[in-house]
């Protein structure tokens, strides 16, 4: 199996990120990734180029940084809520996904967020505030609050009857 050494140009998925030096098969560079402008040969003259590949990756990655802290900041600022139809217990009939938290931060914040980095274990379903968490970045998270609210409101709590007004008072039956 023959290999050779290539220069990456742009981030493959599964073979490295920009300026990474790579050992590949030679059939899979000479003939997708080289032709494709996804890689260089690695040569005296690329070697030199590879500073260049390596500043603007660095710039890349830094702003890419600074963009998801400022999403950040604006996302721990943010409270979402969700108007469920309940029952009884509290247990709400739908459920609010990923999905549905993306939906409502586009809509009503103008939040742009992909609903594969909001981590939810399972669709809520029970009224109240509960904390999401939303990785925006590997160095980078934020809490997004999300309220859950019910459509009935709960009922009131029951009130103690006295018994004495509860029941009338009987008369002694006589002995006829």
């Amino acid at each position: 199996m023959a290999v050779s050494d290539i220069i990456l140009r742009e981030s493959v998925p599964g073979l490295g990120a920009e300026a990474d030096i790579v050992k590949v098969r030679k059939g899979y560079a000479r003939n997708y990734l080289i032709p494709k402008g996804k890689a260089y040969e690695v040569t005296p003259a690329n070697l030199k180029r590879l500073n260049l590949l390596k500043i603007k990756r660095a710039e890349r990655e830094a702003a890419e940084l600074s963009a998801a802290e400022e999403l950040a900041h604006k996302i721990n600022k943010t409270k979402l809520e969700f108007i469920l139809e309940t029952g009884e217990t509290g247990k709400a009939f739908g459920s609010v996904t990923a999905k549905d938290i993306e939906d409502k931060l586009r809509t009503d914040f103008g939040i742009v967020v992909d609903r594969h980095k909001i981590e939810l274990d399972r669709p809520i379903k029970e009224s109240g505030e509960k904390q999401v968490s939303i990785k925006l970045h590997h160095q980078v998270s934020a809490t997004l609050k999300v309220e859950i609210r019910s459509t009935v409101p709960p009922p009131p709590p029951p009130q103690k009857v006295e018994p004495s007004e509860a029941r009338p008072k009987r008369k002694p039956k006589s002995a006829a």
